[in-house]
């Protein structure tokens, strides 16, 4: 062939779903799996109230939620959401400052591609698979990073934030997720203000993935960016994926603030909505769904009976592993994740699971060659008992660990899985001794 492909797409896998064929193979030798790596509600039980089903099922007999939308997405929804928006925090949004995409997924690809590309966004680390494939297939290279720490419940390095900001003057955004995947961890005002501050003394955007910011439990309060956000720009990118649940909608928007205040902004904004243009528009059924649902006067209620139950499984799990020898737990508050931290130097690759069958043992052994340590160790977790989570590492961490759901419904079934991994990771590492 006459050409290459981009250096940034040599190497970047989306380990979430990658784990799904290798998992599909064992189900094919007889293993049962239990899917712990992907964060949507719906595939692990949660069903959807028979009150939001009238409203969509009014929608769809409507000939206009077959049509195409606005490019920027609804009016009436954007409007809706706008006030929203106003009714909560001192800076003003208009409709104009809100656009829709297909999903997050869109809404991130297509902000990260819309900056020079010379220009870097810094993130967290660890940090969501498609922040940083998007970020990496802009630049063709590795992101910057500030590191979340794991020793103090996962509170992002801010001293680290603000030396390579300073340091890197490539930097022109700064990305935080709050409540922060794969970690839970939930940004209190102050550290946001503090924030907000690094990116006005040097001249950044922020970008605030805020798609579990309604998703929060543990007596945390989740802080919008517009709420602290004062004149610096800003986008916030939210969804209905996590909160409704409905993630085969496709269905996600950004919210801008203060592009009025800066140019430079202000163009960036603009080329991510010609980008959109090309599209021709997002999703528009579930755009017409979100007023109707938000507005419902069941929706408080049942969103806060779903946030209790993720508290609950959030609660058993730190219990349950918190004492397993050799790991680092911390307490999840937000989102719907748990990561589990192994201590420094106790993975190696003589380690394995007992496997029964022959095949199935055969088959990990060969995928669990010249890998990362916590990569090799979900396979043979996978193997072995059926339980599928995701490795820390592919979230561009040098940390070894894992992520898990905290999904299940059936609260006994989810304290065997919880206490199955916890007996695994012993046996596990003490098998090598």
């Amino acid at each position: 062939m006459r050409f290459e492909i981009s250096r940034g797409g040599n190497g970047l896998t989306y380990e979430i779903r990658n784990l799904v064929p290798i998992a599909q193979k064992l189900e094919a030798l007889g293993v049962k799996i239990i899917w712990e790596n992907i964060g949507d509600p719906v595939q692990k039980g949660e069903t959807i109230p028979e009150w939001m089903s009238q409203v969509l099922t009014d929608i769809v007999w409507e000939n206009r939620s077959y049509a195409y939308s606005p490019t920027r997405g609804m009016d009436a929804t954007r409007a809706f959401l706008a006030e929203r928006v106003n009714a909560r925090c001192r800076v003003h949004l208009s409709p104009e400052d809100i656009l829709f995409f297909n999903g997050l997924g869109d809404a991130i690809a297509r902000t990260y591609s819309s900056i020079q590309v010379d220009a870097r966004v810094i993130m967290p680390e660890p940090t969501y698979s498609t922040h940083l494939m998007a970020e990496v297939l802009h630049a063709s290279f590795p992101p910057n990073t500030y590191r979340m720490n794991p020793y103090n419940g996962w509170q992002p390095d801010l001293r680290e934030l603000e030396h390579k900001v300073k340091s890197h003057r490539a930097i022109v955004g700064l990305l935080i997720i709050n409540p922060d995947n794969p970690t839970g961890y939930v940004y209190p005002v102050e550290t946001l203000e503090t924030v907000v501050r690094i990116a006005r003394e040097n001249d950044l955007f922020i970008m605030a993935d805020e798609t579990y910011i309604n998703i929060v439990y543990n007596g945390q309060k989740t802080v919008p960016i517009g709420d602290v956000i004062g004149d610096v720009p800003a986008i916030s990118l939210q969804g209905i994926s996590k909160e409704f649940p409905w993630p085969g909608a496709r269905c996600g928007w950004m919210e801008v603030y203060n592009a009025d205040k800066d140019p430079i902004f202000a163009r960036f904004i603009n080329t991510i909505l010609q980008q959109k243009m090309s599209e021709v528009c997002s999703t528009t059924l579930p755009q017409m769904a979100i007023p109707r649902i938000m507005s419902h006067p069941e929706y408080p209620g049942y969103l806060q009976d779903r946030v209790r139950h993720y508290e609950k499984l959030s609660n058993i799990a730190y219990e349950l592993l918190k004492d397993v020898p050799f790991v680092i737990v911390n307490r999840t508050n937000g989102a719907f994740y748990m990561t589990v931290l192994f201590n420094e130097s106790v993975l190696n690759d003589r380690q394995f699971l007992n496997i029964e069958s022959p095949e199935i043992k055969s088959y990990v052994e060969g995928i669990a060659k010249d890998i990362e340590h916590d990569k090799r160790f979900v396979y043979y977790l996978l193997a072995a008992t059926g339980i599928c989570v995701v490795p820390l590492t592919s979230f561009f961490s040098p940390l070894l660990g894992f992520r898990m759901t905290l999904l299940n419904k059936d609260v006994e079934e989810f304290e065997h899985v919880v206490r199955t991994i916890g007996q695994k990771i012993s046996e596990y590492i003490q098998s090598s001794k």
